[in-house]
């Protein structure tokens, strides 16, 4: 059952005009202004790692656009890394360099803990936070919700 619905628009210059809308144009004018990002019902979606080894030391190439997707510092979640694996990197043209030979999954379950530690909101579960620190303590700030919490240094 389709309903039409009847609108009267007061307009200075014309005065008043009477204009039928039917629903379902209304509901497709309504749907061509909502932005992609809101549809999708992942917002945040992690690029696929890329990997390598050379002898005892694995890259990840991608690493700037990793951190990028998270928007947060590529230093930040190399520390993390490095502390979680007990080995050490450095971070050079968008690339991270780890002393050490280690499988992509790995490396996808700590960018994972990564996440749900410094990204996600635990109030609302969404992505859309920044990192405060006021003086030595740190927050997560929630843009979506506006919660605040506490979390751990590096």
């Amino acid at each position: 059952m389709v309903r039409s619905f009847k609108y009267y628009v007061v307009s200075w210059f014309v005065g008043v005009k009477s204009m039928e809308y039917d629903y379902s144009e209304l509901l497709k004018r309504a749907r061509a202004q909502i932005p992609e990002v809101t549809l999708k019902h992942e917002r945040l979606e992690m690029p696929r790692l890329f990997v390598s080894m050379a002898g005892l030391r694995t890259t990840i190439s991608n690493f700037k656009e990793v951190a990028d997707t998270l928007d947060r510092d590529p230093q930040h979640i190399l520390k993390f890394l490095t502390r979680e694996m007990a080995t050490a990197a450095t971070y050079h043209d968008g690339r991270a360099i780890f002393q050490g030979k280690f499988p992509r999954d790995t490396f996808e379950r700590l960018l994972q803990r990564y996440m749900d530690e410094f990204v996600i909101c635990p109030v609302c579960k969404r992505p859309d936070t920044q990192v405060s620190k006021e003086k030595r303590l740190s927050f997560l700030v929630c843009n979506a919700c506006g919660a605040k919490s506490a979390i751990k240094q590096l």
